[in-house]
């Protein structure tokens, strides 16, 4: 257990998931607190936090307290061993409002956000990881799943509001049970992610290497004839034989600018997932003005519009053929200026606008959410949703 006793003025305490990078799940809590800095006094607290990922958040005047946990994996496995041993925190200040974004704090908070439940997305990811995860998942299942309802049921029970960060999202906990009072899209930083050409190459379709990624999807769009650049580190996921595909071509971990520059190149960007409770591939491709191809479901499906922001397929087949097709006779020009408007729903300015007006409430008394709890201690170890129409 973790005592935290204040020295001074924190208004604002973000728990996260511990801090590799700031990118992904992490990215939401990034933006918002960027954009409420000069309204909060905000500290981010992990259990462990990289040096750079620090140095960069306190350039922005946002303090970070780590934890120092000893963790032995990295990337992904990192998140699910963070949420498997959970962290012990006891707050010994109630002058602060908690906003718990983490899957590995078990805290009392003012506000809990909620991106998916783990085992949910494991359900959905095994079917394209290697056959020995598949089955050692398999026979694990029974346990995560009680052990990640139990974490859940404890995270509602503990959070005065649960947010959710789609409609898909708010579903996968409306199936166990749990409600959702509000919904809020990740923010997106659109002064990064913006058009950085005016006459693109298009000549290349961009898709992104992840561990929810269908590579059996890409394999064969790039087996018709379409040429596929893929970006993204995480190349344990990916089958020795696609890097042997002649239209494939890997660029790796690249920069925020080197990915604007593609976005904006790019013919269309191929979002072919297996579990995506919201997604950014698909709002950044689109603040590039760079239409998107993905599935008609889950996250993805609230941001993309069928027709006029990119397309959105049915199933497999129907995403190849369409894909296909794209390639070999593109799109009408106003599809690039209807990306880019859509896009800027997401801009991070109008989300923490949406944060700001949450908050604020509690701000005239942080400790009233106490009532009823055990004295200032946080233990790790319904309404209808208020949301914007993704049409």
């Amino acid at each position: 257990m973790v005592s935290l006793v204040g020295s001074g003025s924190v208004d604002l305490l973000f728990l996260l998931d511990p801090l590799e990078s700031l990118h992904g799940p992490l990215m939401p809590a990034y933006l918002i607190a960027k954009e409420l800095k000069n309204r909060f006094n905000i500290v981010f607290v992990s259990p462990t936090i990289d040096k750079n990922a620090a140095s960069l958040l306190e350039s922005h005047g946002i303090e970070t307290l780590n934890l120092h946990k000893h963790l032995r994996f990295s990337g992904s496995m990192l998140t699910l061993e963070a949420w498997f041993r959970r962290t012990m925190l006891e707050l010994t200040r109630s002058d602060c409002i908690i906003v718990n974004f983490s899957q590995c704090f078990l805290a009392n908070a003012h506000v809990y956000y909620a991106q998916g439940p783990i085992t949910r997305a494991l359900d959905d990811i095994i079917t394209e990881t290697k056959k020995t995860y598949a089955v050692a998942y398999r026979f694990l299942r029974w346990f995560l799943v009680r052990r990640d309802k139990a974490f859940t049921r404890e995270l509602a029970e503990r959070s005065k509001i649960f947010v959710a960060n789609s409609s898909f999202c708010a579903s996968m906990y409306r199936d166990w049970g749990f409600p959702i009072n509000k919904i809020i899209f990740p923010p997106l930083d659109c002064t990064l992610f913006r058009p950085a050409v005016t006459c693109p190459k298009g000549d290349y379709v961009l898709t992104y290497a992840g561990k929810e990624t269908k590579y059996s999807i890409l394999k064969k769009i790039a087996e018709a004839g379409v040429r596929v650049k893929t970006f993204g580190s995480k190349t344990p996921y990916v089958s020795k034989s696609l890097y042997r595909q002649p239209n494939m071509e890997f660029l790796g971990k690249i920069t925020d600018e080197e990915l604007v520059d593609l976005y904006s190149n790019a013919l269309f960007t191929l979002a072919a997932f297996t579990h995506e409770p919201f997604g950014y591939v698909p709002i950044e491709s689109m603040a590039c003005g760079t239409p998107v191809l993905t599935y008609n479901m889950q996250g993805p499906a609230e941001s993309v519009i069928n027709g006029q922001t990119g397309w959105t397929a049915e199933n497999d087949q129907q995403l190849t053929e369409t894909a296909i097709t794209i390639w070999k006779n593109g799109y009408a020009p106003s599809f690039r200026t209807n990306c880019r408007n859509r896009a800027l729903d997401f801009d991070a300015k109008a989300i923490a606008d949406e944060w700001r007006q949450l908050i604020e409430p509690f701000t005239e008394d942080p400790s009233s959410f106490n009532s009823g709890l055990s004295n200032s201690h946080f233990g790790t170890s319904e309404q209808s949703p208020n949301y914007r129409s993704p049409q």
